[in-house]
């Protein structure tokens, strides 16, 4: 098992397959923030790879279902995990939902309303990490910071603009 502060045990580089799809130019910059993100701090761990990393991550789709092909940094297959969407369907539509009353509560709402939805927007943010970092379990391990970048990165990959 790796630790959390093994720079072995992290993303170097997360690519989108064609799979996904191009979007808007507001959502393309969404997808490449929450990646810089991820890149930029992580802890990521494909259970029993021997040899460690730091490794690469390429996300595809397939059927509604997310593939994780993960590859070392010089290329060399290491694990492919497919992890299937519909657990985060609800999820990910009410964290939309909530954003968006976010982005009109800012516009004109007393600042306790806005905390009050900012804490309601987080709260499913977290949930929707954990579920992530569940359905990972026994795959890829992840701590909650890196499930939180992962999950942010699976709702922009939901977003249509």
């Amino acid at each position: 098992m790796a630790s959390g502060g093994d720079k072995k045990a992290r993303l170097i580089d997360v690519e989108l397959d064609e799979s996904i799809g191009r979007s808007t130019p507001d959502v393309e910059h969404e997808r490449a923030v929450a990646i810089f993100d991820l890149i930029e701090e992580n802890s990521f761990y494909p259970v029993g790879d021997a040899v460690g990393g730091p490794y690469r991550l390429k996300l595809s789709l397939v059927e509604s279902r997310l593939v994780f092909a993960i590859t070392r940094e010089n290329g060399e297959e290491v694990a492919i995990h497919i992890l299937s969407l519909a657990p985060f369907r609800r999820v990910v539509k009410d964290y939309f939902m909530i954003c968006e009353s976010y982005y009109q509560a800012i516009r004109s709402a007393t600042p306790s309303k806005i905390e009050a939805i900012d804490m309601g927007r987080r709260g499913l943010h977290n949930e929707g990490s954990q579920t992530l970092k569940e359905r990972l379990g026994g795959k890829i391990e992840v701590d909650f910071d890196t499930a939180r970048r992962l999950f942010t990165l699976v709702c922009v990959l939901h977003w249509r603009g």
